[in-house]
């Protein structure tokens, strides 16, 4: 009679069966996949929801993605690996890739969270993702954090490292809540002539953001619309 219970309980459907055959990992503390995808409208207590998953999963990301970017880019200069990591973490493309794993299927969360608004569903997609990672980590250290990192943020970077106009993005965002218009300033020209390293930074209003670092002078400004928009995007949510 207990074999049969101890048969009937393998084969029994688990709620998260199928992203963790997904993932390629099981956990042993399944109380931390649970934790992972519980949104605070369901419980505020911090260690039952999974805010403070997703702090320690976004530490875990920019690790790993700093790893290999170094590896990556073994000549490449502070800058530019900041610049790459940047557009590696940033939520809307680790949004995307909660996305590809479908993570708001698992997701805990009071129906009066609007989820068919698209930014709070991104949002979300983003949290979870990092919440995951967290998860990962505690349940089973660096290295199933580190292959889903990598098989997700790391092999579609080329995807994240396409044009994106920022500084259009930025100009947009300023006028759609009435911030005043961004000015770009180039604050340091560093580097021999055939390989110049600038340094600009985006002021709006009184308030100055961080430099945003490029080859050209473009690029720079990129960068550094870039920066103040997260800045905003962050201080609006």
């Amino acid at each position: 009679m207990s074999l049969f219970r101890n048969l009937f309980r393998r084969s029994a459907p688990q709620p998260y069966q199928t992203l963790q055959d997904q993932i390629n990992y099981h956990f042993r503390r399944p109380d931390y996949l649970k934790q992972a995808f519980r949104h605070r409208s369901v419980d505020a207590r911090p260690r039952q929801n999974y805010e403070r998953l997703e702090f320690l999963g976004d530490a875990v990301v920019d690790i790993i993605v700093s790893r290999e970017l170094m590896q990556e880019f073994p000549e490449g200069d502070e800058g530019l690996l900041t610049q790459k990591r940047s557009a590696l973490v940033q939520k809307s493309f680790l949004g995307t890739m909660g996305k590809m794993l479908n993570l708001l299927d698992y997701l805990e969360i009071e129906p009066t969270v609007n989820l068919k608004n698209e930014k709070v569903a991104n949002k979300q997609y983003a949290n979870l993702f990092e919440a995951l990672v967290g998860a990962l980590f505690l349940d089973g250290g660096l290295e199933p954090a580190r292959r889903l990192i990598l098989e997700t943020v790391w092999q579609n970077r080329f995807n994240a490292w396409k044009s994106v106009n920022y500084k259009g993005q930025l100009i947009e965002y300023c006028h759609a809540h009435q911030i005043g218009n961004p000015k770009f300033q180039i604050t340091d020209v560093s580097g021999p002539d055939h390989q110049k390293l600038f340094e600009v930074h985006v002021r709006i209003g009184s308030e100055t953001f961080p430099t945003g670092i490029g080859y050209d002078k473009k690029s720079a400004e990129q960068a550094a619309a870039q920066q103040a928009l997260d800045a905003l995007e962050k201080k609006a949510t």
